[in-house]
């Protein structure tokens, strides 16, 4: 197992602060190492000092994609903080519902890990709107920095112990039983999500139209304050007024530092100014 010097550590953390936001402290050092030690290996690297400049010469950006897939943690599951899901029911949709006149809601999860989120936020939206659904466009933007969970997302399938938070009615309403006791969501939920690689850290994001609603949950733990203050913002810029910001319990924002208003634990709310 190759070990990595400070100095190499340093490197390496600047890189990927600098290009995808993730400040990687010092004590993360042991984690950096296990978790990328394989890549060395199927390289026939001998130090980390060679695969930092293997990562930065490669100009197809695919060493930079696979060292992020292994650096990145995606850890979720259906209902997480389900208070958000809750708010989202009995709030946001009957007010989506009033006042979005040409039906096309702009629903986004940045950060969206292996779709526990935004199926969520599918299964909802389909139960509240019912049979009027067809007249509306509840699709719903999903993205994350790490192919690898975006591609177990398209697939939609998760296993028994996965799906224990959900109603019962979901289950059978919205999966597909399939063998080994794993279940697939159906094509109803899995074609009203769109997934997209995205860096959050990109000068720009491509949205044509701002959005109503926009979760980003248990992301922004892993930015320094500046880069969370500057992605605050953007998100901001990006949300039509009278729309929300959802974040993670174990964020928060500096209410001298947002124009968002807040509502309730880990949720904001950009409201016209007097």
């Amino acid at each position: 197992m190759r070990t990595i010097t400070k100095t190499e550590f340093k490197k390496l953390a600047g890189y990927i602060k600098k290009n995808y936001g993730i400040n990687l402290k010092e004590e993360k050092l042991s984690l950096v190492t296990g978790r990328l030690n394989n890549l060395l290996a199927q390289k026939s690297l001998s130090s980390f000092s060679e695969y930092y400049d293997y990562v930065i010469s490669d100009k197809t950006g695919g060493a930079a994609t696979a060292m992020i897939n292994k650096i990145t943690t995606n850890h979720t599951f259906f209902m997480r903080e389900a208070d958000h899901f809750r708010y989202f029911k009995e709030k946001v949709l009957p007010w989506l519902k009033s006042t979005v006149k040409d039906r096309d809601l702009r629903i986004w999860s940045a950060g969206c890990s292996t779709g526990e989120e935004p199926y969520t936020l599918a299964m909802l939206t389909d139960e509240f709107f019912g049979n009027e659904k067809m007249w509306w466009d509840t699709r719903i933007l999903a993205t994350d920095i790490s192919e690898r969970v975006l591609c177990g997302a398209e697939k939609g399938i998760y296993s028994n112990e996965d799906m224990e938070a959900l109603p019962y009615c979901w289950k059978t309403n919205y999966f597909k039983k399939l063998e080994r006791g794993q279940f697939v969501i159906t094509d109803r939920i899995k074609n009203d999500v769109i997934y997209r690689r995205l860096n959050l850290m990109d000068a720009a994001f491509p949205f044509k139209k701002k959005l109503h609603v926009i979760f980003c949950r248990n992301v922004m733990i892993y930015f320094d304050s500046q880069t969370r203050q500057e992605l605050v913002n953007k998100f901001y810029d990006l949300t039509e007024y009278g729309g929300y910001l959802f974040i993670g319990h174990s964020e928060s924002l500096i209410r001298e530092h947002t124009k968002y208003k807040y509502v309730m634990p880990a949720v904001y709310r950009k409201v016209h100014m007097a």
